[in-house]
């Protein structure tokens, strides 16, 4: 990835985190998260994370901030009225912000190995024993490829599989509670 690309990217996704805590708006946040979401699928792009960028834009972009922005409607939030800010907590949120930079600038200021790991074919074929020697993904090890989107699948729905079924559960049983509690407040 070109360095002015990561740049880009980084600097869409700061803007983007820090309009969704600049933003009073729920719906504003929720848009600006948006935008966070785009810079952080670029960056995945770049990255030659094809399949995780692209999944980032249609499940995170797509299907669950479109739900944020549903609930966040369906509750129908209304404008509060600013508070008076104290100094202390300004003061303690300059500190952090100061600490952040003085850690990054301690990450960025050493120079990284910028190569990319190589995939030889003798080591992709000793990867495919881990895996039934029928299977797509199998196959494609032996021809030197490296197949993401079955690597992916194969670790969600193998090892990953209960977490998965209850976070869907989770996701179901909060937007049903939102649609109980938001009828609640409207009688």
């Amino acid at each position: 990835m070109p360095s002015y690309l990561f740049w880009l990217f980084s600097t869409i996704m700061l803007i983007g985190g820090t309009a969704v805590v600049a933003f009073r708006n729920p719906v504003s946040s929720a848009l600006s998260v948006v935008t966070c979401f785009v810079g952080l699928a670029g960056l995945f792009i770049g990255l030659s994370a094809f399949f995780v960028g692209v999944i980032q834009i249609l499940v995170y972009t797509g299907a669950v901030m479109v739900l944020f922005v549903f609930i966040i409607m369906l509750l129908d939030l209304k404008d509060e009225e600013k508070p008076s800010k104290p100094l202390l907590p300004i003061a303690a949120g300059l500190a952090l912000v100061a600490a952040f930079l003085v850690q990054l600038i301690g990450i960025l200021s050493n120079s990284p190995d910028m190569s990319e790991p190589t995939l030889s074919k003798a080591t992709l074929a000793a990867a495919a024993a881990g895996f039934p020697a029928d299977g797509k993904i199998a196959a494609a090890l032996q021809l030197g490829k490296l197949p993401d989107v079955h690597l992916i699948g194969n670790t969600l729905f193998t090892q990953y599989n209960l977490p998965l079924q209850i976070l869907g559960v989770l996701l179901l049983v909060a937007t049903v509670g939102v649609v109980v509690l938001s009828n609640k407040q409207a009688d």
